[in-house]
């Protein structure tokens, strides 16, 4: 028996409008801590893990560990459908997912779980000499600064600066970031730490900024990048994307 309620389903609802746009078919652990997801996107170049905890749902009855495997753009057209101050819950009905939704009239929609050989997911273990956090519109921005001139991003960091650059054809960007008050910039190797990745691949990871406060960006030299966005007692959603080695 699986049943799983939430008051407020707004971080199901507005995480699977991010992930869906790097997955289409995901498999789902359900434990006894939370609903979880670790997937690669089909290009195997950003890998995305998902975690709503078992404290987000007012209500959270599983009888044992479920996997289940879903169209993620199916699931994001039913959580469209819910309106303010509806619940949302999730129950199995044999090969079905059964989402109900709650308010002034009660919806039920069945989606198929989906059969597809896959396996798990490891989340590599990686370490970051650079982390920044700060508010997610000040990276949203950033990244839509540099998807006009240019196909990739720089990131660099120092001690004191986190700088956000492209260069394009004719056109060059550069936003600087001083740390602060809503700026924090830990850097253990103390010297400028330069990256490159996909300017289209962030521009679909910072939408999970409408999810928490503030998010937290790790990377290195030439290394993979971990993006971050937490809710305490709630949810995680992380992304790491691989780095572009190439110039424009």
């Amino acid at each position: 028996m699986m049943r799983l309620t939430l008051e407020d389903p707004r971080f199901l609802k507005d995480s699977i409008a991010v992930i869906s746009e790097l997955v289409n078919e995901a498999r789902f652990k359900i434990t006894k801590d939370a609903v979880e997801l670790v997937a690669m996107d089909p290009a195997n170049v950003a890998m995305v893990i998902y975690k709503l905890l078992s404290s987000s749902f007012v209500e959270y009855v599983l009888e044992e560990e479920v996997n289940l495997s879903i169209n993620l753009d199916n699931l994001k057209k039913v959580l469209r459908r819910i309106s303010p101050g509806e619940t949302l819950t999730l129950e199995l009905d044999k090969s079905k997912l059964k989402v109900t939704l709650k308010g002034r009239a009660t919806r039920t929609f069945s989606l198929p779980i989906l059969e597809f050989e896959t396996k798990d997911q490891k989340i590599p273990e990686l370490k970051f000499p650079v982390s920044v956090t700060l508010p997610p519109h000040l990276l949203e921005n950033a990244v839509e600064d540099v998807d006009i001139v240019a196909e990739s991003i720089v990131f660099e960091a120092d001690n004191n600066t986190f700088t956000v650059n492209a260069s394009g054809d004719l056109s060059d960007v550069k936003v600087e970031l001083k740390a602060g008050e809503d700026v924090t910039i830990e850097n253990s190797s103390q010297v400028k730490m330069k990256a490159r990745y996909s300017v289209e691949y962030m521009k679909k990871l910072v939408k999970g900024g409408k999810l928490a406060n503030e998010c937290k960006l790790s990377f290195d030299n030439n290394y993979p990048l971990k993006l971050e966005y937490k809710v305490v007692d709630r949810l995680l959603l992380a992304f790491i994307l691989a780095p572009r080695v190439d110039n424009d």
